[in-house]
């Protein structure tokens, strides 16, 4: 496995995201097993984020105690699957920031073109969690941390449920600065660069446009 890639191989991540495969998973359940992912994996991520003490009372005594500065994440769902994973994600760090990045790819030059994108200020101060259902070839999520890098980023994390080693060569290339968490890394991609066995297009799945 690539240094900064980590598949969370937890054994009720892994369940919720057998129920997210299956082709009959209804628009409402793939979209509330999606945001149960994010959470769970935000959680296991979250034991090497930083912290600090602080001065507190309790009802017995004064103490210090170890806090996470969440005012100092930015979640940024990568448009438009991406917005499945951020609730999860907020679920832990409640006070965190959202920013937004959307982009595709011109067909004729292949460049990167962003369509929208929406940031906090500072980002250079800030520890971004980049999240995003899929990561086929990797490409755009490429491209997305280049540009979020562009804007002064300088701590990004990246969250995905299902990966291509495909994608992961390429984003780890692009990125050896980035970790990686995955919640499973399949076979691979199809002619239609589909991760296989995968679980659909997870933005048609989430938001019922099928």
């Amino acid at each position: 496995m690539l240094e900064n890639v980590h598949e969370l191989k937890h054994p009720i991540i892994t369940h919720k995201l057998t129920q997210m495969r299956r082709k009959e998973t209804s628009t409402k359940d793939f979209r509330a097993l999606a945001e149960e992912i994010a959470m769970l994996m935000t959680y296991e991520v979250g034991k090497n984020f930083p912290t600090r003490q602080i001065e507190i009372e309790t009802p017995i005594a004064k103490t210090t105690k170890a806090v996470i500065d969440e005012e100092n994440f930015v979640v940024v769902p990568i448009l438009r699957a991406g917005l499945a994973m951020s609730g999860g994600v907020l679920k832990i760090l409640t006070a965190a920031r959202v920013g937004h990045i959307g982009l595709y790819r011109n067909e004729q030059t292949h460049e990167p073109i962003e369509y929208y994108s929406k940031m906090p200020p500072n980002l250079s101060e800030k520890f971004l969690l980049v999240v995003d259902p899929m990561l086929a070839t990797g490409g755009s999520c490429a491209d997305a941390l280049q540009m979020l890098k562009d804007r002064g980023a300088k701590n990004i994390i990246l969250m995905c449920i299902v990966s291509a080693p495909q994608g992961l060569k390429k984003v780890s290339q692009s990125h050896p600065d980035v970790p990686i968490y995955t919640a499973a890394i399949d076979e691979g991609l199809n002619e239609n660069a589909y991760i296989v066995p995968g679980l659909g297009d997870a933005g048609d799945r989430i938001f019922g446009t099928l």
